[in-house]
């Protein structure tokens, strides 16, 4: 499946998508690489590692591959940090070479630019089969709907869909509880999305829910952990 989709550069400089489809971006337009460290880095994986050093391989489940962006910042933490990490990752509209091959995200951080070719690697991979990127990150992408996805036991999910109002069928509350159903024991659920609904579907389905504060531009965001662990 193809989607239309535009180059646009957020606030701080990285690069982002905007689907004509949709009326809709897949990042803020105040950072889209901001977004992400805060969002998904910051208040996801590094939560659980600082709740959990010992325990590995780090499991993760993002919903949206989209422009890589998440799954290439996990790839280098995984690398800076020597910490095993097993991503699973969804998308149902893959971007053509054309587009990912001119996303600036290798640019913003020259500290970590050595990590540059992995970034094309990750989108090349072919889909619906694991693949070993590096000694600390393997990474299996589907072609898929959350619908039709087969999940695997995650410890982190990265819910990184586009709006409750552009795509309403992935926030109901079934399709939250698929996703809530397959985290381990403990696993930490973040969303850039604050809404109430949200807030107490994720609650109803039996995780402990925090307000956080947003990335930049954004007042609030949301981290749910599931008991146990």
């Amino acid at each position: 499946m193809k989607r239309e989709v535009k180059i646009i550069q957020t606030e701080d400089g990285s690069h982002s998508l905007f689907v004509p489809e949709l009326n809709e971006t897949y990042h803020s337009f105040h950072g889209a690489y901001r977004e992400s460290i805060h969002v998904f880095m910051l208040y996801g994986l590094e939560a659980w590692y600082s709740r959990n050093p010992d325990r590995f391989p780090i499991r993760i489940f993002e919903l949206g591959f989209g422009t890589g962006l998440n799954a290439w910042l996990t790839l280098v933490w995984a690398e800076q940090y020597h910490v095993p990490v097993l991503y699973h990752t969804i998308e149902p509209f893959p971007l053509e070479k054309e587009i990912y091959s001119q996303l600036n995200y290798i640019e913003v951080d020259t500290s970590i630019y050595h990590y540059a070719p992995y970034f094309k690697r990750l989108h090349e991979a072919p889909w619906n089969e694991g693949r070993i990127f590096s000694e600390y990150f393997n990474m299996k992408k589907d072609q898929t709907t959350l619908a039709n996805a087969v999940l695997y036991p995650a410890d982190v999910v990265f819910f990184d869909a586009f709006a409750p109002n552009k795509q309403p069928e992935l926030w109901t509350k079934e399709s939250l509880g698929k996703v809530v159903e397959a985290m381990n024991p403990g696993g930490i659920f973040v969303t850039y999305c604050a809404k109430g609904q949200v807030k107490r579907d994720l609650a109803e389905l039996g995780l402990t829910v925090e307000t956080l504060p947003g990335p930049p531009g954004k007042k609030e965001m949301v981290r749910a952990t599931k008991a146990g662990g």
